[in-house]
């Protein structure tokens, strides 16, 4: 059995913008990201000197169309419950309504989009001892949230808005894909993440007993094909890998299968069936590895 090492997490997204002062002012102001580094019509933004979020702008990018394979959305995920409240507090101070929600049972979630289109979830975990699992299946549902209480949570004790807070990172990006199997085959017969949950057109995988760190549906895009070019939307993702074995062991897989990989610096990059761009990383990227990876076509 093929299994991706269990220490494995989502590092860092990279999103074609349309307007990149557009975008920072979102992803800065509302999201409460930090600039780690701009250059030209790239920037490199993140949590406490960590990238998590590359953004490239190609002017003129028409927004992400619904029906097409690609980015459902990308989940930020914070330390506390306190701090989903203090940024829900932040966002409804804004002016903004109330953005979308889902307790997964797992986890509290709120849901909106960038500027161009691009999927946000910003959420938190509950503790994993309060996750319950059927065999090898976690339990999620989508119910409301109780959203006076998470504000409530974000008072006690009252704390300003200073932007993301450190131990903030990507928890999980979820995907649109043309085919279920095929992205089973993929994701889990190749990479090795556990199937850890399944619903009618979506599939969910993990590594090391996580609720997932990739979600796969096809609820907008059975069959579908990626967006055109001249389009914003998802440019490539990074799996953190705890060690070059760990990225090896998937280089091998993916050679026994007949699917190319590139080297790009100390990273791997490939293709899912649908050309979701995927770098293989060793830990997180760098500052200077994510500029690398920025620059790469």
């Amino acid at each position: 059995m093929n299994t991706i090492d269990p220490a494995t997490q989502i590092g860092a997204v990279a999103l074609t913008v349309a307007d990149l002062n557009r975008s920072l002012e979102f992803y800065t102001k509302v999201m409460g990201f930090a600039v780690l580094q701009q250059s030209g019509k790239d920037a490199i933004l993140g949590v406490a000197g960590v990238p998590l979020l590359l953004l490239t702008e190609q002017t003129g990018a028409r927004p992400w169309p619904v029906f097409a394979t690609g980015l459902y959305h990308f989940a930020i995920l914070v330390p506390t419950r306190a701090d989903l409240g203090r940024w829900l507090r932040h966002f409804l101070d804004l002016g903004y309504p109330l953005p979308g929600q889902g307790d997964h049972l797992v986890s509290e979630a709120l849901y909106l989009s960038d500027p161009d289109g691009n999927g946000i979830e910003i959420y938190r975990d509950r503790p994993r001892a309060e996750w319950h699992w059927d065999g090898n299946q976690v339990r999620m549902a989508t119910d409301p949230i109780d959203i006076r209480g998470l504000l409530a949570e974000a008072d006690r004790p009252a704390k300003p808005w200073t932007g993301l807070p450190s131990g903030t990172y990507l928890g999980h990006i979820h995907l649109q894909v043309g085919d279920i199997p095929k992205a089973t085959e993929f994701y889990h017969g190749i990479l090795g993440f556990d199937i850890v949950a399944q619903m009618p057109g979506a599939l969910f995988v993990s590594a090391g007993g996580y609720h997932h760190h990739l979600g796969l549906n096809t609820w907008h895009s059975r069959g579908a094909s990626p967006a055109p070019a001249g389009t914003a939307g998802l440019r490539f993702f990074t799996i953190a890998l705890p060690s070059d074995e760990a990225r090896d062991a998937i280089i091998a897989r993916l050679a026994e299968a007949g699917i190319d990989s590139q080297k790009l610096g100390d990273a791997v990059a490939v293709r899912d069936p649908w050309q979701n761009r995927i770098l293989l990383h060793q830990g997180q990227l760098g500052a200077a590895e994510a500029a690398m990876a920025l620059s790469s076509p």
